[in-house]
């Protein structure tokens, strides 16, 4: 359940840092903050979704819709959901037949991950996480020695609070100015990989795609994060 936390955070970390490449910045502070600020013109966000762990991947597509609505529609796992409407999270896993529902009250979504899109959920990221350029200001290949073409520019955030769900982020930012991938590492050194591809924004998704009736069939737990009100 705590790797579920912090793929959703993960993935809103990914949102809030999605935007245009400029090459006059040439500090990362400066790179980061256009992104951040070139992302509050995005009402609405779509993408292909890959998400690699221990070697196993998760295919989906991703849903976002400002301020902090999140949806995630699997193909690999077959049917799995997770959605966040704004209020409460759910995480569906047909292969167990459960529902997993939590609670988000205001003062909680930003450790949820789902208020880091505003002016002070940045500010919180950026208080506890020092910016760099992995290399350089200059685009790299994403992979290198992999035979693929695609260059980056890829930043570093290190944390500087040891109470944040990633210990680095590597975040590489593709030539039309949009996240392609973001690798988190958690305290126990444990790698997640995110990987977006087919971006689409401001289409107009409307806010029902994020309202999600568990199948009756399902067991809903409810609070499988922390107990309303903690």
């Amino acid at each position: 359940m705590i790797l579920y936390r912090k793929l959703f955070i993960l993935v809103f970390i990914t949102l809030i840092t999605a935007g245009a490449y400029s090459q006059t910045i040439f500090t990362a502070s400066d790179f980061f903050n256009q992104l951040s600020n070139t992302y509050a013109a995005i009402e609405d966000y779509q993408a292909n979704v890959t998400i690699t762990r221990g070697g196993v991947a998760m295919t989906g597509v991703l849903f976002h819709k400002a301020p902090n609505m999140l949806r995630i529609n699997f193909s690999t796992p077959q049917e799995q959901v997770i959605v966040f409407d704004g209020a409460r999270l759910l995480i569906h896993i047909p292969r167990f037949r459960v529902t997993m529902s939590q609670h988000i009250s205001p003062r909680n979504q930003v450790t949820a991950g789902a208020s880091i899109a505003t002016s002070e959920g940045l500010a919180l990221l950026r208080r506890n996480y020092t910016v760099a350029f992995l290399e350089s200001p200059n685009p790299v290949p994403l992979d290198r020695g992999a035979g693929i073409n695609e260059m980056v520019t890829k930043l570093r955030l290190v944390w500087r609070s040891t109470e944040e769900g990633f210990r680095q982020l590597d975040i590489s930012v593709g030539a039309n100015g949009y996240i392609r991938r973001v690798i988190g590492i958690t305290p126990e050194n444990e790698v997640v990989q995110f990987d977006f591809l087919n971006i689409i924004v401001n289409q107009g998704i409307p806010e029902t795609r994020f309202h999600y009736i568990p199948p009756p069939a399902a067991n809903i737990f409810e609070n499988f994060l922390f107990e309303p009100g903690s």
